[in-house]
């Protein structure tokens, strides 16, 4: 049991070019932060970018995934 996880970032929303500051649910890019890493150090990285980043309009956050 040697799973490995994949640490990235993405938004889940995005500006909705038709109507004037309105947002539609989209899921945005995956922009890697970490590959190939532990459960443990995985929710460790996603706790520590989460806390220290705003997620903004947007909704960027830190996720992960198993590989």
């Amino acid at each position: 049991m040697n799973e490995r996880y994949n640490v990235f970032t993405r938004t889940w929303w995005k500006k909705d070019k038709t109507t004037f500051g309105r947002l539609s649910p989209t899921l945005g890019r995956k922009t890697f932060l970490e590959k190939s890493v532990t459960r443990e150090e995985a929710l460790s990285i996603c706790r520590e970018y989460n806390e220290s980043h705003e997620p903004g309009i947007l909704s960027r956050k830190a996720e992960f995934e198993e590989v």
